[in-house]
């Protein structure tokens, strides 16, 4: 993980993700809808091409190839590890969810999963050639505000 200064006006952590890929903003909204709950602040659902993504404490390149977590200590998580600490900030039966993926074992097994699903995610239902990541070395360009 990386560590960056929180920033004072961030009040909730971030889920960075691929907004040019249907598959995963598809994805980022349905489990978005289900991992909400009354009465808690969900977290900011951000496009990695909108993102300020130095201030983040990442780049363009690891954005690019997994969803991303910035938590409220200024703590990047990436891929499945990114998924079980949103679980976890959801609270209620997916903390517990949340938790099993961090075990020993379990944790390399969702590494697995998640890089199998991110590498053929333009094959998936609701991806496109657009959603596919690019050859390594090739940084995508971004257009931070």
């Amino acid at each position: 993980m990386n560590k960056v200064s929180p920033e004072p006006e961030r009040r909730v952590p971030w889920l960075i993700f691929d907004g040019d890929c249907a598959f995963c903003t598809t994805a980022v909204t349905w489990i978005a809808e289900r991992l909400h709950r009354p009465g808690r602040l969900d977290p900011k659902y951000v496009p990695w091409q909108f993102t300020d993504l130095a201030a983040a404490g990442t780049t363009a390149e690891r954005a690019q190839r997994e969803v991303l977590w910035l938590d409220l200590r200024g703590e990047v998580a990436g891929g499945a590890a990114a998924v079980a600490a949103w679980l976890r900030y959801a609270g209620g039966p997916y903390r517990v969810l949340g938790t099993v993926l961090r075990l020993p074992g379990i944790a390399q097994l969702a590494a697995i999963v998640y890089r199998l699903i991110a590498v053929n995610r333009h094959r998936l239902p609701g991806g496109s050639p657009a959603c596919a990541m690019p050859p390594a070395g090739v940084t995508p360009h971004h257009n931070a505000p």
